[in-house]
């Protein structure tokens, strides 16, 4: 249990780094409104969870051993959080922004933001790493593959906690972030930010 009060601690100061995911999701919750935002770290969750299970079960290891897999991994995710920054430039150079959706969400929104979410993150080979690194140092030798699941799940949940306490304070702050001007700047913002690391995960050696 010391282990995990550890693990936890340091998972809550690591989730409160902003990074490509708080990126993503700002996108979507400012193009989409609260819906599609909360899709979107709903889905930066999904692919936290799936990458834990594998690094637990020894999935991961084999991926960031295998080079060429592991650089075609890295490379998809640059590609996208390149894609995904452009997309945020244009649009504050064309500063046309219609309405954000009311009411329920919409299956389209909803499943935009969980998509642009999932991709960001499960193609950020990085995660992987993490998990393998950092697991290790607070389980000794041997630990079980479910303490090592719960370990990494843990860490899914409260990044999906950070994420949607985010889209929520986006929401409230939705009169002045609506205004075309302020919009312009975030999605510029945004967009530097999203191309920022993408190059640093161009220039990291794994």
């Amino acid at each position: 249990m010391s282990g995990y009060g550890g693990f936890v601690a340091f998972a809550v100061v690591l989730v409160l780094v902003p990074g490509p995911d708080v990126a993503v999701v700002v996108k979507n919750t400012l193009s989409g409104g609260r819906q599609r935002g909360a899709w979107s770290a709903v889905g930066v969750t999904s692919s936290n969870a799936v990458q834990g299970v594998a690094a637990a079960a020894g999935l991961a290891a084999l991926l960031v051993r295998v080079e060429p897999v592991f650089q075609t991994v890295r490379w998809l995710g640059i590609a996208y959080l390149a894609w995904l920054g452009v997309q945020a430039l244009r649009s504050a150079v064309r500063g046309r922004y219609p309405a954000p959706p009311s009411g329920g969400p919409l299956h389209g929104q909803a499943l935009a933001g969980w998509r642009q979410g999932f991709l960001s993150n499960i193609t950020n080979p990085k995660v992987l790493a993490f998990y393998l690194a950092v697991l290790p140092q607070f389980l000794g030798p041997g630990a079980a593959v479910a303490v090592l699941a719960a370990f990494a799940l843990t860490h899914a949940v409260l990044s999906l906690a950070w994420l949607l306490f985010l889209v929520a304070g986006l929401h409230r702050a939705r009169a002045v972030l609506s205004r075309r001007p302020v919009r312009r700047a975030l999605d510029a913002v945004t967009g530097c930010a999203l191309l920022g690391f993408g190059a640093r995960l161009a220039v990291q050696r794994a």
